[in-house]
């Protein structure tokens, strides 16, 4: 027995001993990590590949010891943009290569990021772009450079917009799992799927309208870049007559195919290096971390804030993923009580979740433009609660393609009382009173409770039209012809006077300043999360391994339908949620 138990503290001590010293080693590296910059030499070209960009704005947190430990990299969309813009007057660099960027931006992001490359080749500098292989995101995005190269063994996608929608009815009748839907809005179709076989007339109505929009942006941008009439680009996707290399090239998609050696020996002429030499490159990341730490401090005293709302609202903190209250409450008090902040710019990207945390967030600014003028700056998404946190805005501006609208509310239940009665379980309550029983699962849903459910949707959908016909300057009757839960894409939403005007966040920066009287001013980034060490320490890799691990076992697809299940059961209380989740190919 002694001789186990010696064996067994050997065994504990070692691995304390590992756990210490991987601690350690992590302690001391964010400790005394050096200088990450990287010198940019003369004649280089930056190579972008967002691959590790995600959100427009990276986070920051209060504490700066935390910032250490932090997975995040320090860098957003918004900080890239900037390095772009700072790159047209380096002297030492000389174009952009897009090479085999595999980003998973948005396409109101990707806009953003076409007109900052745009006016980038203003400055009389090449943006080329290489890639073995280009999906239809990815084309719209590269479509912007001088010359676009493709491997002669690649493919192009190019064959107009499409959404899928699954339903879950006849499964639910199956495996005895319901999910019990109270709704408002004809449109609002996050919850079509438990209720029906198929897409309703209504759903495909908006899907359709909405994808008919976002191609119209998309094609207009590659029209004009590639100098093709769009009766032509709508003829190619119509056909697919530009699926191979060769056939792309003959439709003016793409101008060279040839393999990525090919491309290097291209720019080093353009550069003037010779063929048997490197030429001089350093990554978008780099290059904007770069800029991030040695750009010069903006000396004005007038500031304007820009608070990010990425992700779904929920309760608590948040963080860069995720809408919380706590952060966007306190960004916005913080900013309204600093003297030297004139204006603020909430940047949104969000589908929604929420009522209470959008009704919160939405008094917030309800306070806060009494004091200083608030603009928005829609995203990829300002739907549904991400709209709700919009509407009482001074001025509300939208990228073409933005997804927004989506005013509409739903609850939504889990029941599995015919599960268990398939399993012969059967659970009974015992109450004091009529309605004093909490909702049970294993329960066929209670007419009465249905009934105050829905008297609770019912309520937050009149608050939520009457926030967006006082912010909007609008009737009830009028926001309410067009809410329903139907989305808008942001060319339609301005003609319904749900947006102000088409532009991205440095159009809405312009716009505050110019409210706020203001001509010299900095801006300064929100918010600042306040996170504790345990939270960091749960983003480790280590503390990621069952994520990877499914990911790798299941595949992508499958493990982000396990998340939307997931993602359903954690959902409380009412929603005002967009109507569904749309990834456009």
């Amino acid at each position: 027995m002694k001789f186990l138990g010696n064996v067994l503290a050997t065994v504990i001590g070692i691995f304390v001993f590992i756990m210490l010293f991987f601690f350690g080693v992590i302690f001391i590296a964010a400790l005394f990590g050096g200088d990450d910059t990287v010198s940019v030499k003369s004649n280089s070209v930056i190579e972008l590949n967002l691959k590790e960009i995600k959100n427009d704005y990276a986070g920051k947190y209060k504490d700066p010891w935390v910032t250490r430990f932090s997975e995040q990299k320090g860098v957003g969309l918004t900080d890239v943009l900037n390095a772009i813009e700072a790159a047209k007057t380096d002297d030492n660099i000389k174009g952009i290569s897009i090479l085999n960027d595999q980003s998973s931006l948005g396409l109101a992001q990707y806009k953003d990021l076409r007109n900052a490359l745009e006016s980038f080749k203003k400055s009389g500098k090449f943006v080329w772009a290489y890639a073995n292989d280009y999906s239809q995101k990815e084309y719209y995005l590269t479509s912007v450079a001088n010359t676009i190269y493709i491997n002669p063994a690649g493919d192009l996608d190019f064959k107009g917009l499409s959404s899928e929608v699954m339903f879950f009815k006849d499964f639910q009748d199956k495996s005895g799992i319901h999910m019990e839907v109270i709704r408002h809005g004809k449109y609002k179709s996050a919850v079509e799927p438990f209720l029906e076989n198929k897409m309703s007339d209504a759903n495909r109505e908006q899907i359709t309208a909405l994808l008919n929009s976002v191609w119209a942006t998309v094609s207009a941008d590659i029209s004009k870049s590639r100098n093709i009439p769009l009766p032509k680009l709508n003829e190619i996707a119509n056909g697919l007559l530009a699926r191979t290399p060769e056939m792309a090239k003959q439709q003016h998609l793409v101008d060279v195919i040839a393999y990525e050696d090919i491309y290097h020996d291209a720019i080093r002429k353009a550069l003037k290096v010779d063929k048997d030499e490197d030429y001089n490159k350093i990554s978008i990341l780099d290059y904007t971390q770069n800029n991030v730490t040695t750009a010069l401090t903006n000396t004005a005293t007038d500031q304007i804030a820009i608070i990010y709302a990425q992700g779904e609202i929920g309760s608590g903190e948040g963080d860069v993923n995720t809408i919380g209250e706590g952060s966007m409450r306190r960004s916005l008090q913080e900013a309204r009580k600093n003297d030297d902040v004139k204006a603020i710019v909430l940047r949104i990207d969000s589908p929604g979740g929420s009522a209470l945390t959008s009704d919160l967030i939405w008094r917030e600014i309800e306070i806060t433009k009494k004091v200083k003028p608030v603009v928005v700056s829609m995203g990829n998404y300002a739907a549904s609660g991400g709209y709700y946190i919009a509407c009482n805005a001074n001025k509300i501006f939208a990228e073409n393609n933005t997804i927004t609208g989506s005013i509409g509310v739903f609850g939504m239940l889990p029941n599995f009382s015919p599960l268990a009665n398939k399993l012969g379980i059967n659970s009974e309550q015992v109450k004091t009173h009529e309605n004093s029983a909490n909702y049970s699962p294993f329960v066929p849903v209670d007419e009465k409770f249905k009934a105050f459910t829905l008297e609770g949707v019912e309520k937050i959908y009149n608050t939520f039209v009457a926030h967006v016909a006082e912010g909007r300057k609008m009737t009830f009757e009028q926001v309410d012809a067009i809410a329903q839960g139907r989305v808008w894409s942001g060319t339609e939403a301005v003609k319904l006077g749900l947006v102000d005007k088409i532009g991205g966040l440095n159009d809405a920066i312009a716009e505050a300043a110019k409210i706020a009287k203001i001509k010299k001013y900095s801006t300064q980034n929100y918010p600042e999360y306040e996170k504790t060490f345990s939270d960091i320490l749960s983003g480790l890799p280590f503390a990621k391994s069952k994520e990877a691990f499914l990911k790798e076992e299941i595949g992508e697809e499958n493990y982000m339908l396990i998340e939307q299940v997931k993602k359903f059961q954690k959902q409380k209380g009412i929603q005002t949620m967009m109507p569904y989740g749309i990834n456009i190919y």
